[in-house]
């Protein structure tokens, strides 16, 4: 015989399962992304900015970054680390190897080193170069610097040393800066993937001229660009797509008269086709962009938009260094 229960103690009971529920949720839900501000609408739009993904905080709050003040001191000489060290397909603009050890000479053919190194000078920036991995085998060896650039790095560049070494140089507060093919590297490791701003390099169409749009002209690496101007690149289509970043640059694929599909068949990413970003990640700040493919786009030869890819890569350098706000809206 069926006993029916007291509708007092099936509510009593209802209560204390969702209770229970509602607690477990907010254990799970980590203090860093919480608002710092007040009011409901605050709350949503922190949690917007701010996530905890791939393990770490990360978005667009700056409650991600982890201020410890060794990146940020005035009277610091500013110093960047340039990584180029390729394990696989190598491009054009690196030119031939560099020989083990820091700041090894520069060849003809390394024009995106060599021109990178001339306009931190010109900046005031100090800057060492290397693709010896050894170079980054400690945390303490990065500490020094107060961001570090992978340009152009392919496949699996850092062994297990230099993978701490990074994270640990993140989260103290580093700057990273991604150009070009660093969406090509480290595949298999999601931190990094996450550090790229939750994405990687899946394939891109034909070299091409199209159109690109300046998203936010508040950033430091954008502010003294026009809202649209031409470049030529091979415009990476990205899989997964980026997220919780803050957009700086979308290429208009409409422009695009040779076609979106990539060479692994990719279809493009429509009006949504970001090509440089912005985030707080780990503790530390990341910019990143795609751009870069075309020799010309380092050197002196002509090129339509590469004055003004030169003053974004810039922009983007300061910014992650200190110099100047970080990841603007």
């Amino acid at each position: 015989m069926k006993v029916s229960r007291p509708v007092t103690t099936t509510l009593l009971g209802a209560a204390l399962v969702l209770g229970l529920a509602l607690t477990a949720s907010s254990a799970a839900t980590p203090p860093a992304t919480a608002s710092a501000g007040n009011g409901n609408a605050s709350n949503a739009r922190s949690a917007l900015e701010a996530v905890y993904d791939y393990g770490v905080c990360r978005g667009t709050n700056a409650r991600c970054y982890n201020d410890w003040g060794n990146r940020t001191d005035p009277a610091r000489e500013g110093r960047v680390l340039l990584y180029t060290r390729t394990v696989g397909p190598r491009h054009a603009h690196l030119g031939p190897a560099l020989p083990a050890g820091l700041n090894p000479e520069l060849g003809p053919g390394n024009v995106a080193q060599a021109n990178l190194v001339k306009w931190l000078d010109e900046a005031g920036i100090a800057a060492d170069w290397t693709e010896d991995v050894a170079q980054l085998s400690s945390a303490g060896r990065l500490r020094p610097y107060h961001t570090v650039i992978f340009l152009s790095t392919t496949r699996d560049t850092l062994d297990d040393n230099a993978q701490t070494a990074l994270m640990q140089y993140i989260r103290g507060g580093g700057g990273f800066v991604g150009i070009h093919n660093a969406f090509g590297t480290e595949y298999h490791w999601k931190w990094y993937e996450g550090l790229l701003g939750g994405t990687n390099f899946y394939d891109h169409g034909r070299h091409q001229t199209a159109t690109v749009h300046t998203e936010s002209k508040r950033d430091p690496s954008t502010s003294g660009l026009p809202r649209t101007w031409e470049f030529k690149d091979e415009w990476y289509n990205l899989y997964p797509e980026p997220s919780h970043v803050q957009p700086l640059l979308r290429v208009d694929e409409a422009t695009m008269t040779e076609g979106t599909t990539g060479s692994l068949g990719h279809p493009g990413h429509g009006k949504d086709h970001l090509v440089s970003w912005c985030h707080y990640y780990d503790g530390g700040r990341a910019w990143l962009t795609t751009l870069g493919h075309d020799v010309a786009a380092w050197n002196d030869a002509e090129l339509v938009g590469d004055t003004h890819f030169r003053q974004h890569v810039m922009g983007g350098i300061r910014s992650t260094m200190g110099i100047t706000a970080f990841c603007q809206k």
